[in-house]
């Protein structure tokens, strides 16, 4: 078996708890209710905050809230349909339709959270005596950590109107042109899912080959990626400058509520560690696959010729995660046991459906939903386990509501990390034989490369598209120098990388839909590596019960508040070294297998 099919229980998810269908009436019927909440809000409410008492502000939290939610709902299944099949012309205009319609009139809004701004710290601080309103604390207080970098109200409403047709255009544009390339493979047409995956296989004259196919489409595409990486990156600085933000990641360290430094810092200590990393681990590899050098194609490409012959069932992927959550939680198994029994997982491979992976919050109401491709890999499981980390996290999370539920990503990658680490330790329990052990923990190795090292690579490519788009356009040679040097930095010597490989930062969704947003991996991932030995140590008595206590926060406390219970100080560096310790004593046991 290479890849898993219907038969083994794969499929895709069941939207009907949203709506039944894009000509569903109740959608009509709750858009006519949004608008005319819309209305009556700020009728009720507009230059009218700084007069209302304490159990007043919280009616109109609470109105505030319910509006925004329900306009989520169809925001989320309009979302859900498109990146299922971006294909399909009817959910492309449904989803665009509903992003014009609903968010041009939630721009109304706006003023609720500026004049939330406008009360003094004695104001706001005199309303939160009051028991009623504590509840929404988190929520003002976020509110206001923006509070230097908010504009007027009409400013804040052009840039949310203005967003339908510059920035959400362009994700838009370049979701459907990247998920639905073309690429030729032995007379074959050939998605990028199918493309990708052959970019794993065990034959070197395979993985060059379907490498060649992806450059030669992505050449046909380049000067359209380039162009929407230039625009995207204006775009963003013309809205840092009008906010005042001193870098151009400051912004997202802000909407994370983390520090600049505490991001530098763990930044700088992945760097200096790719030497004891990634560095150590390819030369490794290259030895195993008896290479005196690695090409850019051998990145991913299994360790032995066993690889191809381990592959999982659906069903045995589900249970394999269902019960290293259940050991370490059963009410983590539970919940996860929902997404596969109410088909809230999409999971099989189709054409134009997105290429990658997420777990969607959707709204309280309602329930996560989680779209993958499953292909039956070890590396589909870890998927699988990542994704229902989050979907159980945004599931604990709903009973905080729908504006405080929403968790940073200093946090949100916790869940899902710690999944994949149950899992894989799991795997490595039941597995018996050596030669399939070392298998495992290189290909462990290698996601937590991906995950740490190759995404703080991603940042410093970020920082400097970023940056040099301030004096001007970008040249596209430009762009590809600098992924150049920053793979290369991260990769190490063992790789010679052609100049072929320079145009591979054209496809990586995070740099479009989300700038800097990746460095919440690694953060992720050398936080849960901390948190795992933490639990291993058994220093922390009941610490699945207080983990998943912190993941029913959602939003409610920030970093230093949930981590206190474990004792974790994330502004040092020995914190970030002793995460990455953990990759490096993964490489000292690969060692003892070879």
């Amino acid at each position: 078996m290479n890849i898993a099919n219907k038969e083994e229980g794969l499929g895709s998810w069941n939207l009907n708890d949203l709506y039944q269908g894009i000509d569903d009436k109740k959608i009509a019927i709750d858009t006519a209710e949004i608008f005319s909440k819309i209305d009556n809000f700020c009728k009720k409410y507009q230059d009218k905050v700084s007069k209302l008492n304490s159990l007043e502000l919280c009616k109109a939290i609470e109105e505030y809230e319910e509006i925004l939610e329900k306009a989520a709902k169809i925001l989320t299944y309009s979302y859900l349909l498109h990146s299922s099949d971006y294909s399909n012309q009817k959910y492309s205009i449904f989803f665009q339709n509903s992003n014009e319609n609903l968010i041009s009139k939630q721009s109304s809004l706006a003023f609720f959270q500026i004049e939330i701004n406008l009360l003094s710290e004695e104001k706001i601080q005199q309303l939160l005596k009051q028991e009623t309103l504590k509840k929404y604390q988190p929520f003002i207080r976020d509110t206001r950590i923006f509070k230097d970098h908010t504009l007027s109200n009409d400013l804040e409403k052009l840039f949310i109107e203005k967003n339908i047709t510059s920035r959400s255009a362009f994700v838009r544009l370049f979701d459907e042109t990247i998920n639905n390339l073309k690429f030729e493979y032995d007379n074959k047409t050939l998605n990028s899912q199918e493309i990708f995956n052959l970019m794993s296989n065990k034959d070197e004259k395979v993985r060059e080959k379907s490498a060649n196919s992806i450059v030669k489409t992505f050449n046909n595409n380049l000067k359209f990626f380039a162009f929407i990486t230039n625009i995207l990156a204006k775009d963003k600085a013309i809205e840092d400058d009008y906010r005042k933000f001193k870098t151009p990641i400051s912004s997202r360290n802000l909407s994370n509520f983390i520090e600049d430094d505490v991001v530098e810092t763990m930044s700088e200590t992945v760097k200096e560690n790719y030497q004891n990393t990634s560095h150590r681990y390819y030369k490794i590899k290259a030895k195993i696959l008896n290479k005196q050098f690695l090409n850019y194609w051998d990145r991913n490409a299994p360790i032995n010729n066993e690889e191809n012959c381990q592959t999982y069932s659906y069903k045995q992927a589900q249970d394999l995660v269902l019960e290293a959550y259940h050991d370490f939680n059963p009410k983590m198994a539970e919940i996860g046991k929902k997404f596969f029994d109410n088909n809230w997982i999409d999971s099989e491979v189709r054409n134009g459906k997105d290429s990658g992976a997420y777990s969607h919050p959707c709204v309280p109401s309602v329930h996560p939903y989680i779209l993958m491709n499953f292909q039956g890999r070890t590396r589909d499981v870890m998927t699988l386990a990542h994704e229902l980390g989050h979907g159980i996290h945004q599931y604990l999370a709903r009973k905080q509501g729908f504006l405080q539920s929403s968790t940073p990503l200093t946090l949100a990658e916790t869940a899902s990390v710690f999944g994949e680490q149950l899992t894989f330790q799991k795997i490595l329990k039941l597995e018996q034989n050596n030669n399939r052990k070392k298998i495992i923990i290189a290909n462990k190795i290698e996601d937590m490369i991906n995950t740490v090292v190759r995404q703080i690579a991603f940042l410093d490519f970020e920082k400097k598209i970023h940056e040099h788009r301030k004096s001007g356009e970008v040249e596209l040679e430009k762009i590809n120098q600098f992924w150049f040097e920053t793979q290369q930095q991260s990769l190490g010597p063992i790789f010679k990388l052609n100049e072929e490989y320079k145009i591979f930062w054209c496809y990586i969704p995070h740099f479009i839909h989300s700038p800097f947003y990746v460095y919440s991996y690694a953060y992720g991932d050398c936080l849960v590596n901390s948190l795992y030995s933490i639990y291993n140590s058994q220093k922390i008595p009941n610490f699945s019960d207080k983990y998943l206590n912190m993941l029913e926060l959602g939003g409610v406390n920030h970093y230093k508040e949930m981590l206190s219970v474990f004792d974790i100080d994330i502004s040092q560096k020995k914190f970030w070294k002793f995460g990455l310790d953990i990759i490096t004593s993964y490489i000292d046991q690969l060692e003892q297998y070879l």
